[in-house]
């Protein structure tokens, strides 16, 4: 991306900031690489806090904020109380899971002050969780620790009400959940029942115990929740046997480069044991927190990538398009048009919309305009003759397909946001401090590009 943005402008258009926020016109016709001057303005008004770090949680002057839940707060009225000297995995499994990433709010009966909150638990700091365990501390862990850990993954679906201005769970709500790296998953769309996705415990490749390192995500228009897999590849220890199909596979998302003791006590996270089983993580979630009975299903059709993100927006022809960043240095930005409309007077009709669609990956180009490759088995370089036998294949090594295709690689695409008013998606790239210098261009070293991509 460094680069194209090199060749785009001169160094005195930097330095006036003229790439300050840059907008890509996607053959809409709009002014490139160009603050568009209608753009509305800020409605925040309250003098802004000084950045730091010290013990104090800080508000702008005239708000405040409250805890609203910690981990190992109880969800349910049967839960125990949080005690971490004495945590277990059952005790987890009713408790508020570790370190939240997204949050969403789903109305119920369309009011502000009484809805489900959906929230990611991405991963764990064992330091932080267990006395006397340190941060390299693998041989410390015991199955028990393990467990608690995996109990905390997730997320959590939790009823919660606004009352005499103060926030509070409703734990006796039917639909409060909590979701664990072992809730059973249904593995949907294109790569579903693939041989490369079975497994001794699943021959049939079409369901998976639990979701991990699940970071940010969305909320579709029928009231369901995208809960996103990222760094699955840390999960994962062992080497694939000799000659392995797998092996470039896994090299190219870092599989094996462990930093968690799940796979010394769960065999299906050793990769000589179990060698698909990597293959299983890394997909969009998609969940209903109005059924907890439900079965949350992996839609594969969104392809697999370290995803960070699901932004949703309705296409002028009321299709859905969902707009995806793999948070890697030098990897891309993906889209996902169904290929049906939503729609909008039948809740279950839109039940399995997701497994049917395109996913394309973004290219950009020097002219301040670019293109959206789709990713389908058969067109271009996604051949049998490159190791792609079927759009499964493709999908499931979602990141060499966009390679091949010439996608523009990126500073780590992070979160997404999608705003339904101007049809823009954001996309904010936080670093790249592997990216050598391009010509007048310095190291990125923090969260210094905001990418505006109009959706027309």
């Amino acid at each position: 991306m460094a680069e194209i943005v090199a060749a785009r402008f001169s160094r005195r258009h930097v330095i006036q900031g003229a790439v300050a926020v840059a907008t890509a016109s996607f053959a809409s016709g709009y002014p490139a690489w160009a603050a568009k001057a209608d753009m509305p303005q800020s409605t925040f008004d309250f003098v802004e806090i000084e950045a730091g770090q010290d013990q104090t949680h800080h508000v702008a002057t005239g708000h405040e904020a409250e805890v609203l839940l910690r981990w190992g707060d109880p969800l349910f009225p049967d839960a125990a109380p949080f005690d971490p000297e004495h945590q277990t995995p059952d005790r987890q499994r009713r408790q508020f899971g570790y370190n939240s990433d997204f949050v969403g709010y789903l109305p119920i009966d369309g009011s502000s002050e009484h809805g489900l909150l959906v929230v990611n638990h991405e991963y764990t700091n064992k330091e932080l969780m267990f006395r006397g365990i340190g941060l390299k501390d693998f041989d410390k862990m015991t199955r028990e620790h393990v467990d608690v850990e995996m109990a905390a993954y997730g997320g959590s679906v939790v009823e919660i009400e606004r009352r005499d201005g103060t926030w509070a769970p409703v734990l006796t709500s039917r639909y409060n959940r909590r979701l664990t790296a072992e809730t059973p998953i249904e593995i949907s769309g294109p790569a579903a029942g693939h041989n490369r996705l079975k497994t001794s415990a699943d021959p049939a490749g079409r369901h998976v115990r639990g979701m991990i390192n699940n970071c940010a995500g969305g909320v579709t228009p029928w009231g369901t929740w995208l809960s996103c897999e990222e760094n699955f590849n840390g999960y994962f220890l062992g080497k694939l046997p000799q000659g392995h199909r797998e092996s470039g596979n896994y090299k190219r998302y870092g599989v094996g480069n462990t930093a968690y003791a799940l796979g010394r006590f769960h065999e299906r996270f050793d990769l000589a044991k179990e060698p698909n089983e990597a293959n299983r993580f890394g997909w969009v979630v998609e969940i209903d927190p109005f059924d907890p009975d439900s079965t949350p299903r992996k839609r594969t059709a969104l392809g697999r990538t370290k995803h960070e993100g699901a932004a949703g927006i309705l296409a002028q022809d009321g299709r859905y398009v969902i707009y995806l960043g793999d948070d890697e240095r030098f990897d891309y930005i993906y889209k996902f048009v169904t290929a049906d409309p939503v729609n909008s007077t039948d809740r279950a009709a839109n039940r399995d919309l997701l497994d049917r669609g395109t996913l394309y990956v973004a290219r950009y180009d020097a002219d301040g305009k670019g293109a959206w490759l789709p990713l389908i088995h058969g067109e271009g370089p996604l051949v049998a003759a490159n190791g792609f036998l079927s759009q499964a294949d493709v999908l499931i090594e979602t990141r060499r397909a966009a390679d091949l295709l010439g996608a523009t690689r990126m500073d780590r695409p992070e979160d997404v946001e999608a705003d339904p008013i101007s049809g823009r998606v954001y996309v904010m790239l936080t670093n790249n401090t592997k990216r050598q210098p391009t010509r007048w261009m310095q190291p990125t070293r923090g969260p210094t590009t905001a990418l505006a991509i109009s959706s027309r």
